[in-house]
């Protein structure tokens, strides 16, 4: 909603290089208002074999917690009935002479733990948006931490106050045309950044254009062979593996910009390189300060995009129509998600 419309302007300053009020003072989907109705009818148009492709991990991918050690394992148990744990429970306990076998149960899961979703209130960052000369915590588009994005309440287990949820995500549905570009095929499986020269010679070399409203999709081969490791990944091993997109080229944030992309994902663990000590104006990820903070640009991780890309490489094709809502939960700023493409 516009401050025209009877939206109330929540930030006096926005940061260089931001869209903040570009898509409206109160809004909460950032770039994703790019995928309007007319360019999902273009995507679908992709659907020519009516193939389909998983581009989930299994759930429990990445065994342990070795990618990052504050996100741990899905816990998955039965639940209690009356008479003991709902897993082969005879109904009949409850209700004499039925027949019914029920099973049922409850999974402890962190949200960001394998293939995923970033929600726009997963990284904000210290800055002066209401023009008082004091760097506040806020988020995309002005709204501030302690005010707007709320944390879930420790007690009850409810989600906060957080108009940048997950679910205003879910709610878009997150369907377009993805396209793949295939860094492992021009590259090689080996750990190397590519910035922005990087990424045109690949485009270059698969024929590939990047349209308004696209989901750009990064392969790397990172997330097949996390998924060969099982639950013992070896991190030694993954630190050489697939490429990572370099966060402090300039220019490469510059293109993400102007290039109209409504989402960017990849098969690896941050997307970009994660360095030790921040690198550009005081950010640790540059890459996800410019697109989650600045832009209001989706970040998806570890997304298995091997055995599309396999098929898209045999066919000759770089595009294919994309479904990828993340979970409808109120207040969570990440999210499991189960895209599919379908070609």
């Amino acid at each position: 909603m516009s401050k025209e419309q009877g939206g109330q302007r929540r930030f006096q300053n926005r940061p260089p290089g931001s869209n903040w009020g570009d898509f409206g003072d109160d809004d909460c989907l950032g770039r994703l208002n790019l995928i309007t109705p007319e360019r999902r009818r273009k995507a679908a148009e992709e659907i020519r074999e009516g193939l389909t492709f998983c581009l989930s991990l299994p759930l429990d991918i990445p065994g342990r917690n070795v990618l990052n050690p504050n996100r741990k394992s899905p816990k998955l148990k039965p639940t209690v009935r009356r008479h003991g744990e709902a897993y082969h429970y005879r109904v009949e306990q409850e209700h004499a002479g039925v027949v019914d076998v029920s099973c049922d149960d409850v999974i402890t899961i962190y949200s960001q733990y394998s293939t995923q979703w970033d929600s726009l209130a997963h990284n904000g960052a210290l800055f002066d948006a209401d023009g008082d000369g004091v760097a506040e915590e806020v988020y995309y588009n002005g709204y501030r931490a302690r005010v707007d994005v709320i944390a879930p309440d420790a007690e009850s287990g409810r989600g906060g106050s957080n108009p940048l949820g997950i679910d205003r995500l879910a709610e878009s549905c997150v369907q377009g045309r993805g396209v793949l570009v295939d860094l492992e095929k021009v590259f090689g499986p080996e750990r190397r950044l590519i910035g922005l020269p990087e990424l045109n010679h690949a485009m270059d070399v698969l024929g590939l254009e990047i349209e308004v409203g696209d989901v750009l999709c990064l392969h790397t081969g990172f997330a097949r062979e996390l998924w060969k490791m099982g639950d013992t990944p070896d991190a030694k091993t993954l630190a050489c593996v697939g490429a990572e997109l370099d966060g402090a080229d300039r220019s490469l944030l510059d293109w993400i910009s102007g290039s109209g992309i409504a989402a960017l994902v990849a098969d690896n663990a941050v997307v970009e390189h994660r360095p030790a000590a921040p690198r550009t104006d005081g950010v640790l990820l540059p890459l996800h300060n410019h697109c989650l903070f600045k832009l209001g640009l989706p970040l998806g991780e570890l997304w298995h995009l091997s055995d599309l890309a396999r098929w898209l490489n045999r066919a000759g094709r770089t595009r294919f129509f994309l479904s990828a809502p993340p979970l409808r939960l109120p207040g969570a700023v990440g999210s499991p998600v189960t895209p599919v493409a379908t070609v």
